[in-house]
């Protein structure tokens, strides 16, 4: 008689092999974790050109996709050039290379004339700052001559600390400047280091751009291999709206930020505002910032601009309020759309975690990461509805005493009727995941609003 293997047997050994290296996993991480973090660090170490090559790719992939079907298409077009497979990649190579020389000018652009207007700004700033100090005190004498009381208490708190704002800014932060460049000089090898993986993941991002169409089928080939139809289906759905969400909101806040800081330059420039190059660099930084940014770069900005000239610190405040009225409702909602899905709460919860998790870098890339978690949560949770044949929609739980055999018995406004009974109403919606029409038990009172 032939023996039949039967392979049920295989998986129930396969996950029992499973478990086994879970558990020795599981027990070498928590009793070995210096051991991971150092290799971890290592991975990190020797993986950083590509990490920087992909990062580069990923910034630089709007530019290069505005440029071939903005430009090099409609030339191709206009030119009767046929987009067959050569003319693609000859199309390609030069998108790529146009691509590098709005980047590196970009680069040059802000290192050759920006950074050198900051260091003197704030090396000017510094040396000045008695003066500044004795014109602001003067100014405020004339203000409150008519307080003795609150003009007593006001220069006494200048004093105070104005001195202490001399000194920190004499004593530790120019010494921390020079420290600072003697330390990345002294470190020749670690600079060296560093411009070798840029180097490495700029020549990386270049064939990654060359050939993303490339890899993302690559991909999509691996995902339908290794899972079921519809499990590769959903995995490729979750990466598409994690590259929306996640990249649509960074390059998105990027360009909104940079037109602000120009817009800012602009206006302080107009109005007579000093230094106007270093206040329209910290506006446009601080902006990348959501919610919180307009304030952390305003607030210094009208600081440092008070000590020198207070009438102009009025004017400033003033044109920083109508350029965030601008930012806020016609310029980001232009560029960003609603990128994020994301209520005020939700965007405040996520700067404020991230934000003291991993410092300013979480508080800029907190709300698409937490966009795409939140997004996913509803997600799940929306199925897991629908499968219990439940409505999705959060407005129908607004009033919801109960659920009972599928029935939502919706609580009434108290003000109608103290001893009013719950109460259903039955009314037909169309649910998108199915083909005909099923009755659900919504509120007469929300029947008619926008579903989520």
């Amino acid at each position: 008689m032939k023996y039949k293997f039967d392979k049920k047997y295989l998986y129930w050994s396969l996950a029992g092999l499973f478990a086994i290296c879970g558990g020795i996993l599981f027990y070498y991480f928590v009793f070995h974790s210096s051991n991971v973090s150092t290799n971890f660090r290592s991975l990190i170490r020797i993986s950083m050109p590509v990490i920087d090559g992909f990062i580069l790719a990923y910034i630089q992939c709007p530019i290069l996709n505005f440029i071939e079907s903005h430009i090099m298409i409609p030339i191709y077009q206009k030119a009767g050039i046929a987009l067959h497979s050569k003319s693609r990649k000859r199309m390609r190579a030069i998108s790529v290379f146009a691509t590098l020389v709005v980047t590196f000018t970009v680069i040059y652009a802000f290192a050759n004339l920006v950074i050198p207007q900051i260091i003197s700004s704030i090396e000017n700033f510094a040396f000045r700052l008695p003066s500044y100090i004795d014109n602001f005190t003067i100014w405020l004498e004339e203000t409150l001559a008519n307080n003795p009381t609150i003009e007593t208490y006001a220069i006494q708190y200048v004093n105070d600390y104005s001195k202490e704002l001399e000194s920190w800014i004499r004593g530790d932060f120019l010494p921390q400047i020079n420290t600072l460049l003697i330390s990345v000089s002294s470190r020749i090898v670690s600079v060296l280091v560093f411009l070798w993986n840029l180097l490495i993941g700029l020549i990386i991002s270049v064939y990654m751009l060359s050939s993303k169409e490339t890899f993302a089928a690559q991909f999509k080939k691996i995902a339908y291999a290794v899972f079921e139809e519809a499990s590769a289906n959903n995995i490729i759905d979750e990466f598409r709206f994690v590259h929306q969400t996640f990249g649509g909101f960074i390059t998105g806040k990027l360009l909104d930020s940079l037109i602000i800081g120009i817009i800012c330059f602009a206006g302080t420039s107009l109005i007579g505002t000093p230094y106007p190059v270093l206040i329209s660099v910290i506006v446009g930084v601080t902006n990348v910032i959501p919610f919180f940014g307009p304030y952390l770069g305003a607030i210094p900005s009208a600081f440092l601009i008070l000590l020198i000239e207070p009438k102009q610190c009025l004017y400033f405040l003033f044109f920083v309020l109508v350029l965030q009225q601008f930012d806020g409702n016609i310029l980001g909602p232009k560029i960003l759309g609603n990128s994020t899905g994301l209520s005020s709460f939700w965007v405040i919860f996520a700067i404020t975690i991230f934000g003291g998790l991993f410092g300013i870098l979480g508080m800029f890339i907190g709300v698409p990461v937490f966009a795409v978690i939140y997004a996913e949560i509803k997600r799940k949770v929306c199925k897991t509805l629908r499968k219990k044949e439940l409505p999705d929609n959060t407005e129908n739980y607004m009033k919801l005493r109960h659920i009972h055999n599928k029935v939502l018995q919706i609580q009434e406004d108290p003000s109608h009727s103290s001893k009013q009974e719950p109460k259903s109403v039955p009314v037909k919606i169309r649910r998108p995941d199915l083909d005909n029409e099923i009755t659900e038990i919504i509120p007469e009172s929300i029947s008619d609003e926008k579903k989520d």
